[in-house]
Parts: C-alpha cells; structure tokens; sequence
C-alpha cells in the first residue's frame, strides 16, 4: 500500500484569523462535524489559550468528534498546553501542537530571546506535552527563514523529548516551491532522529504559491502531513487550500504515489459551510469549489465533453460534491420531502425546533419563488443556525422603503430589541444605505463598515440574493450575512446580524503562525 497523506485542517484556527471569521461555538462546532464527515485526519479546533470561548468551543468539538483527532494550538509554555490539554480531555484522540519562533528577525525583535533560550523553551515545552498526550506536534514559527544549523538543532531536541509531527511553518509566505521543498528534505537528511516523526507543511499564501509549496514539500521533502484549510481561509492572502491538495494528490497519483482518507464528496458541501459561516465568497474561478470550475463556455470545450467528459474534465464534478439534481423541491413538496433533502444535501439540524423553524422559512420562500434549488435550502438552513446564538439583541420584522428617481430614498424598518418591537425610519443615499441608517438609528452601534458585498446564490432574477456585512469596532472585526430575495431585506438581515456577533461580544488572541 502506498504512503498515506495525512490531512490536517486547521480552518478553525488558522483559518479564523482572517479579518471578520471569528466564529461562534456553534458554527465552529457545525463545520467541526462537517470535517469528521469528510473523514479529515486532525482537527485543529483552536487556540485553547486564547479565550474562554475558544477553550469552550475546543471542548466542545472534542467531546462530540469521535472519528478524527482533535487538535489545540499551544504556544511553548506550561500554562498554554496545560490549558489546551484541559480543553481536550473528553476527545477519543487529541493532539497537542505547541510552537516557537526559531527565525532571527522573530527571536530578537518579537520574543527578544536568544537562541539558546528557544532552544531550551522550545525542548521544556514538548516534554511537558507528552505529560498528557503521546500525540505531540512541534513548530518552528516562521521556520522557511531559519537558519538550518539552528532549525536542525531544535527539531533535534524536541524529537528526542517525544514530538511525533515536526511542521515546518512558512509563516510568511515567503517560500518557493523548489528552496521549501528542499528546505523539508534537507532537515529529514541531516536530523539524526528524523525517522521518529512525520513531517508536515504549514504553507501561507502570500505570493500565491501555499498549494505549491506544500505539494513540493511533500513531494521533494517527503513531508507525509499537509496543515490546510477550507477555501483557503486564513489571514492575510490565506493559507493552503484543502480542496486543492487533496484533488491534486487524488488526481495525480500517478505522481504522488499517495493514499488519502478523506471522502471527497463532502468537500463542497464543506466549502459552502465554511463561506456561508465567514461571509467569505468563492470567487467563482477557483479551482475545485468554485461555481465555474466545471463549466464549460467554449463551443470547442462543449463539443469534447459531450462527447467524451475526460477530453477537458480532470475530475467529476459529482466526485467533490457538485450535485447534479439543482431543482428539487417546491411550495407544493412536505415536511418529509423537506427533511430527506436536507438529509441528501450532509445538513444535520440539532432539534424537531430547528427543522420546524428551517421549514417554515422554506415554505415562505417557496410562496415567493417558483423554483428551490440546493443553494437556497443551504441558505435558509445556514442562516438559521448562524442566527441561533445572536438572537437575544435584535430581530429583523419587516421593511418598507420608497426610492424613485429625483427623490431622496426613505426606509422604515420594524425590528425586534432584546425581545421589544421598535420601529425606526430614516433617509439615505440609496434604499440600501436608507435602511441601514434606519437600524443603526436605534442600535447605535458606533461600528465603522469595512465591507457590503452581495452574491447572487442561484441564477435568474427570481434569484435568492445572499448579502455580507463586514463592521468593525474597538479593533473587533465581525461578518453578518443575511438572505432574501429581495436584496434590500437581505441587507437588513446582514447588518443585524453582524450587530448581534459585536453585541455577543468574544475577544480573541490569535497567535500567527
């Protein structure tokens, strides 16, 4: 049997990192399902260090994942993995992954440690991890620009107090393709100890090269883990894309020569999770995920695959999670009907309450549009369960807003506060900014917007649009996404939505790595 790739993914951490992805419990503990779904190896859940909702969160996900190990990120001190090891204690598998910076620039100006310090940190940490978990990864933190006597000293050490993963982090996106992977090779060649650990990659996507990098590492440095994330998410330009290594290794394993143990069927499903939870939308272009990776618009395309598939498709489509059944239900279809689709579509409800409320949403959208296609029943199931949490704050009710050419827009908006109906009115620059004027009249929120984005979920103007709002307040980011055919409620919806994750409140302390 050939060499297995392990698929590590870390989208609730890393990933979270982006800008305004900070996700509740609950989201976290719903794409944390989906992932065991998708068969992925270890599950990096958080940063157990860094809030109590964190700890919560990672405790949470750890007592309900039974197939995959669950991870938490420590930094190289007691209290941190002591922390994570008590986040994780209910987990069937659990693996601890601490790490230090071993850079130059990152020991002097960040941790103001000297080498011999980090050594020793570095070593003491690793030791006190293997106190509660024989699963023990260690990372240089921006390791692509270490010095390689230093970096080969270190893993050395660490190896020998007990690390079973080493991951090299290209914290920075700093590396090719061809110096990382020889970067990966020259560490298992020259670490005396190296047999005793799997390698890894933690590849960023700063010049666009994550995917890469990590394949190259894999490939050239025979690292046998990939560290990846839904989409890609992560901050600043993002981190490795899992759909994209999993579908490179799956296609070219004539190259690869690996096994993979993930169910590739979920991974759109996971994919629309993820950007329906983050407010973060797949470019449409975007390889494996992406609504036009398996459209064909040239006639020459047309013609080949008509006639055979494979004359221009790689992969199936179906064979990642691409449904061929678009329209499936409609406002004649019953509860029963309802339920089994949701089944076929991966999407679990935790209670009778929560279908009810998703089928009754369903109903009135069907009342309103002729045909219901997979995409809108994952919005009203997303936005349902998204809204769960928030809904103590405000409550959209209804909306009606007057916008005609030479006239000022006028909206008056009818919304639930903390369980009282209040109705507040207001003028704008367009029927839009007229109703978010409207709501923040009594939320007074004080937040700065940093993002209005709207995505249309179908095709056709009978289309659900689907709206994100970025605000941002105190250093606090936040995304709200609200649905609705019509684009003005939609966008009510968003920025209510995104009120309530600022009124829930939730710092985090997110280390980069």
């Amino acid at each position: 049997m050939a060499d297995k790739l392990i698929i590590f993914d870390t989208t609730l951490r890393d990933g979270e990192q982006s800008p305004g992805a900070s996700m509740t419990k609950e989201e976290k503990i719903r794409i944390a399902r989906q992932l065991e779904r998708m068969k992925v190896d270890v599950i990096e859940a958080g940063f157990a260090a860094s809030s109590n909702g964190d700890f919560d969160a990672i405790n949470a996900i750890a007592s309900l994942v039974k197939e995959s190990t669950v991870c938490s990120l420590a930094r190289a001190n007691d209290k941190d993995i002591q922390r994570a090891a008590d986040a994780l204690k209910p987990a069937e598998r659990f693996r601890i992954h601490t790490f230090i910076a071993t850079s130059p620039l990152h020991m002097e100006k960040k941790l103001r440690m000297t080498p011999d310090q980090v050594y020793e940190q570095a070593r003491l940490a690793v030791r006190f991890a293997r106190k509660f978990t024989d699963d023990v990864e260690f990372s240089p933190e921006d390791g692509s620009r270490s010095d390689m006597d230093f970096l080969c000293r270190v893993l050395e050490a660490v190896i020998d107090e007990g690390a079973t993963t080493i991951n090299i982090a290209d914290t920075v996106g700093y590396g090719v393709p061809e110096l990382y992977g020889n970067l990966v090779k020259t560490l298992r060649e020259r670490i005396p100890n190296a047999d005793k650990a799997v390698f890894s990659v933690h590849c960023h996507n700063d010049l666009g090269m994550a995917v890469a990098n990590s394949l190259a590492g894999v490939q050239l440095g025979g690292a046998r883990q990939v560290e990846c994330t839904i989409n890609g998410l992560g901050e600043r330009a993002g981190n490795t894309a899992l759909e994209e290594i999993v579908m490179a290794v799956k296609t070219r394993k004539d190259y690869f020569g690996l096994e993979l143990g993930i169910d590739t069927t979920q991974i759109v499903p996971a994919s629309k999770l993820v950007s329906q939870i983050t407010g973060f939308v797949v470019q449409p272009n975007k390889a494996v995920v992406g609504a036009n990776a398996f459209a064909h618009a040239s006639g020459i395309h047309q013609d080949g695959v008509l006639k055979a598939r494979d004359t221009y498709e790689i992969m199936r489509a179906e064979d990642v999670g691409w449904s061929a059944n678009k329209i499936v239900l409609g406002k004649l279809s019953g509860r029963n009907a309802f339920k089994q689709r949701l089944q076929e579509l991966n999407v679990r409800l935790e209670s009778e309450a929560e279908l009810n409320t998703a089928f009754a949403r369903f109903k009135e959208l069907a009342d309103r549009k002729a045909e219901i296609y997979d995409e809108d029943i994952m919005a009203i199931v997303g936005e349902e369960s998204a809204g769960a949490a928030e809904r103590e704050h405000f409550k959209f009710v209804s909306l009606s807003q007057r916008s005609e050419t030479g006239e000022r827009p006028h909206a008056r908006i009818v919304m639930s506060s903390e369980g009282q109906e209040v109705t507040t009115e207001s003028d704008g620059n367009g029927p839009v900014d007229a109703t978010l004027n409207a709501i923040e009249a009594h939320a007074k929120s004080g937040s700065e917007m940093l993002l209005y984005s709207v995505n249309a979920i179908t095709t056709g103007t009978q289309a659900q649009g689907e709206v994100t709002v970025r605000l941002s307040k105190n250093g606090r980011i936040v995304n709200g996404v609200g649905t609705d055919l019509d684009i003005v409620a939609a966008s009510a919806k968003a920025y209510i939505a995104a009120l309530n994750k600022l009124y829930a409140g939730g710092e985090k302390l997110n280390p980069q790595i």
